[in-house]
C-alpha cells in the first residue's frame, strides 16, 4: 500500500486539479489520514463482510463515474471492481482474471535477481500512457497530530529499530539485535517500534541489553506516529518489511537488513540515504522465496547469522554521523 502512493504522487504531478480516491483493505487507512492529494479513502473490510462489502464498494464506485480506475493488484476482487466500475478508462495487469475487460492491460513483469526493477516502476507502467515513464517516489504525510505525539522523543539524537517481521526468515534474529544494540554508542537514544504483537520480542531484547537509552514503543504509537518518528531519526534499522517502506515514504535514512530475501526482488528502500545489509558469504540457498518462510528450509538460517554487527554500524559512519559515547 505504501509503495502504491507513488501512483497518487505521479497523477497529482500531471493532473493537480484531479480528485484522487484510494481503495484499500481495512487496517492501513490511518497511514493516509489527512493526505493532501487523496480526496476519499474507500475501505473494504474483507474479514467482516467479504462479499457484501465488495458489492457495496462496487455500488459506490459506479456512482462516482470515475474517469480512470487504476488496479495495482492481480486478485479477483479488485479485478471485479475495476472491470465493472463504469469508469471511462480502466488500467491493470494482465495477470488479473478480469484483465480481458480492462481498457488498458499491462504485462506484469516479475523482478528477479537477473532482471531487477522496483515495484514503483512496475506500477508506473499502469499510468505511463497518461503521464510518462518515470516513477515518482512513494510518500506519506504525517499530520500535525502525529508529529506532536512524538515530539518529546526528539530531544537528542536517536535511531529507530523495527526488529519484527511477519516471516521468520525475513526477521533478523533476536540475539543478533541484542549484539548490535550492545555495540551502539550510548549517546544515541534507541526507539524500538512495531505492532502490539511485537512487544514481547522487544521486551526480551531490551532486558538482555540492559541499557537505559532504549525505549520500547511497540504498540504505543499509531502507524502515522511511527512514520513521524522515523522521519527525523539519524538512522532506521529495519527488516525487509513495512517499516522499510515507511522510511522510504518520508525519505528518512534507512538500513535494510535482508536475510532470506534480496533487494533485487523489487521491494528495496528508496530513501536518498539507504544502505543494504546482507550476508557477505554467498549462499546457494539464497534467496529461498519471495515472501519468506516460517522457518529456514535448511535449518541453519546462515543468511542471517553470517551478518556482522560491523555491517550495521557502518551505515551510521557512512552516512556521515560523528556519534561517540558520552
Amino acid at each position: 500500500m505504501v509503495l502504491s502512493t507513488a501512483v497518487a504522487e505521479k497523477l497529482h504531478q500531471f493532473y493537480p486539479d484531479a480528485a484522487i480516491d484510494f481503495m484499500l483493505r481495512k487496517g492501513n487507512e490511518p497511514l493516509l489520514e489527512d493526505h493532501p492529494y487523496i480526496r476519499n479513502i474507500l475501505i473494504w473490510n474483507k474479514k467482516v463482510e467479504k462479499y457484501s462489502g465488495l458489492f457495496r464498494l462496487l455500488k459506490t464506485v459506479r456512482k462516482e463515474k470515475y474517469d480512470l480506475v487504476v488496479n495495482m493488484q492481480r486478485f479477483f476482487a479488485t479485478g471485479f471492481l475495476t472491470a465493472f466500475s463504469g469508469a471511462g478508462q480502466t488500467s491493470g495487469f494482465d495477470k488479473n482474471p478480469f484483465s480481458f475487460l480492462f481498457t488498458k492491460k499491462i504485462h506484469h513483469l516479475i523482478s528477479t535477481p537477473g532482471q531487477s526493477f522496483h515495484e514503483v516502476d512496475r506500477n508506473q507502467m499502469l499510468i505511463a500512457h497518461i503521464t510518462d515513464n518515470v516513477a515518482a517516489k512513494p510518500k506519506l504525510y504525517p499530520n500535525a497530530a502525529a508529529v506532536d505525539a512524538v515530539v518529546t522523543f526528539k530531544d537528542k539524537p536517536y535511531i529507530c529499530i523495527a526488529p519484527a517481521s511477519v516471516w521468520f526468515t525475513k526477521q533478523y534474529p533476536k540475539e543478533k539485535w541484542i549484539s548490535f544494540l550492545r555495540a551502539l554508542p550510548r549517546s544515541l537514544n534507541v526507539y524500538i517500534i512495531g505492532a502490539p504483537s511485537d512487544t514481547l520480542l522487544t521486551e526480551e531484547i531490551i532486558s538482555q541489553v540492559e541499557e537505559d537509552n532504549i525505549m520500547n514503543l511497540c504498540g504505543k504509537l499509531s502507524l502515522l506516529q511511527s512514520v513521524a518518528l522515523q522521519r527525523d531519526a539519524k538512522m532506521n534499522y529495519v527488516n525487509d518489511s513495512g517499516p522499510m517502506h515507511f522510511a522510504s515514504a518520508v525519505n528518512a535514512p534507512v538500513t535494510a537488513i535482508y536475510c532470506s530475501t534480496v533487494p533485487s526482488f523489487g521491494f528495496g528502500p528508496l530513501s536518498d540515504h539507504r544502505f543494504i545489509v546482507e550476508t557477505p558469504v554467498p549462499l546457494d540457498c539464497r534467496p529461498c522465496g519471495l515472501h519468506g518462510w516460517p522457518a529456514c528450509p535448511l535449518g541453519h538460517f546462515n543468511c542471517a547469522y553470517n551478518i556482522k554487527d560491523e555491517q550495521l554500524l557502518r551505515s551510521i559512519t557512512d552516512y556521515g554521523l560523528r556519534i561517540t559515547d558520552s
